[in-house]
């Protein structure tokens, strides 16, 4: 063996290595949310290959959520792909923000890493490309360790489902519960207090109004324009 390929190796072995070191965390979590995930998509009528193919070609936890629970409530499949392209924009700002530090990478990798950017592998990645401490190989390892959990996880709940009566250990409560700690997390000052406050009281009361479930996605642009406007001129 060359000391070529002996170095080409060992740069393999440490990617990996440090990419496995800074996933784990991300991992962990995923683990609960993917099993809670699994359950109630099996709850709503999905079988353990929907589950794996949504997990597989969505992969983001809270619109494979929210299209669940929207399947649920009979939605219209418009209603359910409009919302889950409106709460998943923010990955168009995660993903520019990452491009500065891989301008030289192949297209295919470029590809590759955009797939598994997640809101938990984009804080790790971000912060460790910030300190050029990073590169792609490491954090492909991080986005991926992350997707692989998330999928095994998802297909264990499906297939554990059908095993849990429906409304057992509170299965019923846990996407609520997973919008409100969303919520919570997001809440980082008076704006987004506001701003979270305003989508509130118009989905309510648009939901009153409106059939279906669009008005979870007008009254979502018309609050965070309203935030955007406040910042803007209100100085929050």
């Amino acid at each position: 063996m060359t000391i070529a390929s002996k170095t080409g190796n060992n740069n393999i072995k440490n990617a990996i290595h440090q990419g496995l070191g800074a996933a784990w965390p991300i991992c962990l979590g995923y683990v609960p949310i993917g099993l809670a995930f699994g359950v109630l998509a099996q709850k709503a009528g999905l079988n353990s290959l929907e589950i794996a193919l949504m997990s597989i070609l969505v992969f983001a936890g809270s619109s494979q959520f929210i299209a669940v629970s929207m399947l649920s409530a009979g939605a219209s499949a418009a209603a359910i792909i409009l919302t889950t392209f409106a709460v998943n924009l923010r990955h168009l700002l995660m993903s520019s923000s990452l491009a500065v530090f891989v301008t030289k990478a192949t297209r295919k990798k470029i590809t590759l890493f955009a797939y598994g950017v997640t809101d938990e592998s984009f804080a790790v990645n971000h912060a460790r490309f910030s300190k050029n401490a990073w590169d792609l190989n490491r954090a492909l390892v991080v986005n991926h360790a992350a997707n692989i959990t998330w999928i095994a996880s998802t297909i264990i709940g499906g297939f554990s489902g059908r095993f849990i009566p429906a409304g057992a250990f509170g299965i019923d409560y846990a996407l609520i519960a997973m919008f409100i700690c969303l919520l919570i997390f997001q809440l980082k000052g008076r704006l987004y207090v506001i701003t979270a406050v305003i989508a509130g009281a118009l989905a309510v009361a648009l939901s009153l109004v409106i059939p279906g479930n669009s008005y979870i996605v007008i009254a979502s642009i018309l609050a965070a324009t309203v935030g955007l406007g406040i910042r803007k001129w209100g100085k929050l």
